[in-house]
């Protein structure tokens, strides 16, 4: 099993994110889904001098990214989009795409619920095509119910990998299933044979070894399922701004390279811009935590 991490949690330079993990001993990146933003060729080189993998990427569904859009021209977008993902880590010799179906903090459906199942399978299932094509498995994630009303649990995830076909898989998140899943050792043992990725952060989306959950039980159960794969830390720290603070210098006042879009997605998530000490703290936090267990 290898240890991955994900890149959209702190604006910086691609090419300090993978110096700073090479560094901290993970093996591979997962790079986020802003496909318009990499030179795969660049971030590829920078990959292979500090000898690292790309594993896969994650769609960032913001804004009008809706697979199952009422409107019909959205959808389309919407599908371009993460082939245009797919393209990327097939570019990057990746191996999956974690697929989020429809856009993250929308509450209110556009259709019935029997209309955007139809939408999301038939929007999958174009996908899907052209992943295969490309080589690229696809992972349906379910994310919580406070930021998409569609897909939370992983039985809603692999009913639509089934209906989409035969290779599409689920990727599954620790810090969800903490919340959506009744046990989430049993949803990952009913993910066994389409389980294509795994996310990891704690209870409180800190970094592994933060919070409350079983770590040493959760990667027993992987074993179990027979998924020895990769395992990517995704951390989304909370951040306290009262005098409270346990972390008084996690803040970064001063971000550089933050986009509109990156600021609106980590304020949603009760985050901000954080400093390079602390996300390195979360950063080699996690890796110690986890390596000490799939050796």
């Amino acid at each position: 099993m290898e240890l991955s991490i994900h890149n959209w949690m702190r604006a910086e330079p691609i090419e300090t994110t993978i110096r700073r993990i090479a560094k901290l001993g993970y093996n591979k990146l997962e790079i986020a889904g802003s496909p318009e933003h990499y030179d795969t060729k660049v971030v590829g080189k920078l990959l292979k001098e500090n000898g690292l993998g790309c594993w896969g990427s994650v769609t960032l569904m913001l804004e009008d990214r809706n697979l199952l859009a009422k409107d019909e021209a959205q959808r389309a977008k919407s599908i371009q989009y993460v082939k245009d993902v797919v393209r990327m880590v097939k570019e990057l010799d990746g191996h999956m795409v974690s697929v989020v179906p429809g856009t993250v903090g929308k509450i209110v459906p556009d259709g019935r619920p029997d209309e955007e199942w139809k939408w999301a399978v038939e929007a999958m299932k174009e996908i899907y095509d052209y992943a295969e094509a490309s080589g690229i498995l696809l992972g349906i994630e379910p994310i919580n119910r406070f930021e998409t009303y569609f897909v939370n649990r992983g039985d809603q995830a692999l009913a639509l990998a089934e209906a989409v076909g035969p290779n599409c898989g689920v990727c599954l998140d620790t810090f969800h299933m903490n919340i959506e899943e009744e046990n989430l050792f049993d949803a990952i043992r009913r993910a066994k044979g389409r389980l294509v990725g795994f996310h990891v952060a704690d209870s409180n989306r800190m970094a592994p070894g933060m919070g409350t959950l079983n770590w040493p039980k959760i990667i027993e159960t992987l074993h179990e399922v027979g998924y020895d794969e990769v395992l990517s830390v995704e951390f989304c720290s909370p951040l306290d701004r009262t005098p409270a603070n346990p972390y008084p210098n996690s803040i970064d006042e001063n971000p550089q390279g933050l986009s509109p879009e990156q600021k609106k997605f980590l304020e949603d998530h009760g985050s901000s811009s954080v400093t390079e000490e602390f996300y390195t703290m979360l950063t080699q936090k996690s890796i110690d935590t986890l390596s000490a267990l799939i050796k």
